[in-house]
């Protein structure tokens, strides 16, 4: 059977692209079909900020005329301007489990991305690592959260097999913010000598203030995250974007700031798992979707810790304990008595341990990879 690769390029392959997922995982009974109206905006170079410093190129693979994977192919100028010029990246992987097929999808974003001059191909992400990113190697069982991808087992084979190289493993750690009985007592020292001794406040974010708090934690991420694998920091823009869809799943007990006499010390953004509304709504708005998002805090009971950061010169103050327990304590008397928090990096080892020191357990694992050009 023929194998054709082609660039998209109408709007009926964007809606081709934006299917295939709905297809390939409808019988797993873990998959969360994401919102297809979200998943146009994410593609589109009107509404997603990323094209204000990016570019990409979309490609589908058809056999015999039908839709059997799709890949995309950016660069991104805020990651060169700190990792420099030579990394491409790919992302918006989803492939039959038919190794050519996704050999050739390989190539045509190698080949695209070769032409800009890159010498390196990394991936996947959507489009950058703070969009869905990686693939799930560990944890097929689980449902994903918010802005997690799953894939099936097959998928991490293909990509060992075309020779792609493991570049990084990120770690999914699943926390019972419930049980207070697994948190060692150091924490609770820690957190209570933040405040006591150091000065540090609490204060929880508002939907006013939301988009004013995201520079608050730009700041933070900038600096905290500054020397991490892959770092590239927010952009305003990007902020503009980020409070944008902070909107739709946004709640003022789980967003925290840390201050000290005015300053911003650390930031918290812990998410109401939304995708135990979206696997009831199934992609859609309509005609019954909304109900279930009306319903949302009657479903939603766990949440996905994806920003918790210290500024450096602030991490010596117990900050990052104050925040643990702050929601330790939240989730005593709120719906949402559990959840994920991640992706961490395997390499971040402080991080790590105070995910052990807090009784949690490394629940999914998500593989970066990577190829010369």
């Amino acid at each position: 059977m023929s194998l054709e690769i082609r660039a998209v390029a109408s709007h009926r392959e964007v809606r081709e692209f934006i299917e295939l997922p709905y297809r390939l995982h409808s019988t797993s009974p873990v998959w969360v079909p994401p919102l297809r109206i979200e998943r146009r905006f994410s593609l589109s170079r009107k509404h997603n900020p990323f094209f204000t410093h990016g570019d990409a190129r979309l490609f589908l693979a058809r056999r015999d005329g039908r839709v059997v994977g799709r890949i995309s192919a950016h660069v991104n100028a805020s990651y060169d301007d700190v990792h420099g010029p030579g990394t491409g990246m790919f992302g918006f992987l989803e492939v039959e489990e038919d190794p050519e097929a996704l050999e050739r999808l390989l190539a045509a974003a190698a080949g695209w991305l070769a032409a800009r001059g890159r010498t390196r191909m990394l991936g996947p992400m959507d489009f950058t690592m703070n969009d869905e990113c990686g693939i799930l190697v560990d944890g097929f069982d689980r449902e994903p959260m918010v802005r997690q991808p799953w894939h099936p087992p097959y998928y991490g084979r293909l990509l060992d097999a075309a020779g792609l190289a493991k570049a990084m493993d990120l770690f999914m750690w699943e926390l019972s913010i419930a049980d207070r009985s697994n948190v060692h007592p150091v924490l609770f020292q820690l957190a209570e000598e933040a405040e006591t001794k150091h000065g540090v406040t609490l204060r929880n974010m508002s939907r006013r203030t939301l988009r004013a708090d995201l520079d608050r934690f730009a700041e933070v991420y900038n600096s905290a995250w500054a020397q991490n694998w892959d770092f590239v920091p927010y952009t305003p823009t990007d902020l503009d974007g980020y409070a944008w869809q902070l909107q739709t799943v946004f709640d003022a007990d789980w967003f925290m700031v840390a201050e000290r006499d005015g300053e911003t010390v650390a930031v918290n953004i812990s998410i109401p798992d939304i995708n135990q509304v979206l696997k009831r709504m199934n992609g859609r708005l309509l005609p019954f979707g909304w109900v279930h998002y009306l319903r949302r805090q009657r479903i939603m009971d766990r949440v996905r810790v994806g920003f918790l950061g210290v500024k450096p010169e602030f991490q010596h103050t117990g900050v990052a304990a104050q925040l643990y327990i702050a929601q330790f304590n939240l989730a005593a008397h709120d719906r949402c008595t559990w959840g994920e928090m991640g992706w961490i990096l395997e390499t971040n080892t402080p991080m790590n341990r105070g995910m052990e020191a807090m009784g949690g357990r490394i629940v999914k694992r998500y593989r970066m990879y990577e190829r010369a050009l």
